[in-house]
């Protein structure tokens, strides 16, 4: 894999808005989010074109949002992109995404839910990216998150302390408040109490690979198209899938991974984790734990394969970032899950 080099503060990170124009519609929280990265990172920040463009005019103009991250990957003086927030069809930009540009200028991009079409494509191409919080999903509340959510966003960004043990944070939430009610902007839904472990479903020894995935309906976009990796690919993978606030049921996401399971995947991968199921019923949420294992091992026989849920990512917060591309191990023995190596060029 081709590692970005490490951050620092001071570095010039690039805000990307490619898959729609919320910071348009709230200025204020996207001011927040802005504010707050430069609080807990020393960023310089530095704006696109298209950035602060509205929704509509960004919907029109896949090209335009292509064009500026492909100018962030060129502009040396960029040291990185974060997206400012999700959305829904950024895989409308990928047939204009230069690869030769941005494989010659490898650089750290980082955003989660529609953003899972660049990240898990170019991670494909060789790069490794980063599924983590954007500027008004996750900084923007980070005030009103756990302090061990700030520590993580350094200990990941800026030091090279590996291997790296991801352990459960000790609360966490489905949601925001009203983004229109500035009197509770970047406040947080009620927070849950959290177990100290993570909760492995299935698997009976230690297992490494490498991570790749994203929000699970997002990658559904992607699948019979180019964009979509080749049979080979998913050797050796640690599989990632999360669920988005449209709230797939635990029956579709059991079509999605008879899907994969049809491509062979569980005869290849290493390992999956789950993120967090947002905001699903405790007895949904076994459900979808009983259909996983029922499609995985059921179905398809990956009966050895560790499969973790409730990860702290994607669409509840507080949110852990993770290396796509990254070196992984699961140990369901320990319940343990640990990034073995540095995602970035030392």
């Amino acid at each position: 894999m081709i590692k970005p080099k490490r951050l620092m503060p001071g570095s010039r990170i690039a805000i990307l808005s490619p898959s729609n124009g919320l910071p348009f519609l709230f200025p204020d929280l996207y001011e927040l989010g802005l504010q707050n990265l430069r609080e807990i990172t020393g960023f310089e920040i530095v704006e696109m074109p298209t950035t602060r463009m509205s929704p509509d005019d960004l919907y029109k103009n896949p090209q335009l949002r292509a064009q500026d991250m492909n100018r962030c990957f060129e502009d040396d003086t960029i040291d990185g992109m974060i997206t400012s927030i999700g959305g829904y069809e950024s895989i409308r930009i990928l047939p204009f995404l230069d690869i030769e540009i941005i494989m010659n200028h490898p650089k750290f991009i980082m955003g989660f839910s529609d953003a899972t079409t660049f990240l898990a494509y170019l991670n494909q191409m060789g790069l490794v990216t980063f599924y983590g919080p954007s500027i008004m999903a996750g900084l923007a509340q980070s005030k009103h998150l756990p302090s061990e959510y700030t520590q993580h966003l350094k200990s990941m960004l800026f030091t090279n302390e590996f291997p790296y043990p991801y352990t459960p944070y000790k609360k966490w939430t489905h949601g925001y408040k009203d983004w229109n009610d500035l009197a509770t902007l970047g406040e947080c839904l009620d927070f849950h109490e959290n177990e100290q472990v993570w909760t492995f479903l299935q698997g009976g020894s230690v297992q490494q690979g490498y991570l790749w995935g994203g929000c699970i309906e997002v990658l559904e976009f992607m699948k019979s198209t180019t964009y979509w990796p080749s049979e080979g690919f998913w050797k050796n993978k640690i599989v990632v899938f999360e669920t988005s606030e449209e709230k797939p049921s635990p029956m579709q996401v059991g079509y999605m991974l008879r899907n994969y399971g049809m491509q062979g995947l569980f005869s290849q991968i290493k390992g999956v984790i789950f993120g967090r199921a947002k905001d699903y019923t405790d007895d949904e949420k076994q459900r979808l734990n009983e259909i996983i294992v029922n499609v995985i091992k059921g179905e398809f026989g990956g009966n050895q394969i560790p499969i973790v849920v409730d990860f702290d990512m994607g669409h509840t917060d507080p949110k852990f970032i993770l290396p796509l591309g990254g070196s992984v191990e699961l140990n369901p023995v320990t319940n343990a899950i640990t990034l073995l190596e540095s995602p970035f060029k030392e």
